[in-house]
């Protein structure tokens, strides 16, 4: 890896992070509720936009899927979020947002992969 490559992932991975602020504070301004909506959509969506690059544009995989992906997607935040519901007795949901977030993303994975096959 080039240090250009190694900088231009860096800088994405802030981006990404950004983004998933962003996406997170508006889809949870509009649920208005306790449950993680809005990092169960980023991670679903990021997982959908990985299988695309993955497929369509191998290339910028390291840079897109690494650094911008890896930072808009956050698995400790959806765990910490299932435990702060299990914590506040929000049991069934807690489960139902473990399960439903990984199958949910493997879903989206799948499905991205065949649309960036498709391009």
């Amino acid at each position: 890896m080039t240090p250009l490559v190694f900088l231009l992932a860096s800088v994405a991975g802030g981006v990404g992070a950004g983004l998933r602020y962003l996406a997170d504070v508006g889809i949870m301004s509009l649920t208005k509720g306790r449950f993680p909506w809005g990092i169960v959509i980023v991670n679903i969506t990021g997982a959908f936009a990985l299988g695309v690059v993955t497929a369509a544009l191998p290339e910028a995989a390291f840079v897109v899927g690494a650094g911008l992906l890896g930072g808009y997607t956050t698995f400790s935040t959806a765990m910490l979020d299932a435990i702060a519901l299990w914590k506040d007795g929000e049991r069934p949901a807690s489960v139902g947002h473990l399960v439903g977030t990984f199958a949910a993303s493997v879903v989206a994975a799948v499905g991205g992969l065949a649309v960036g096959a498709a391009l």
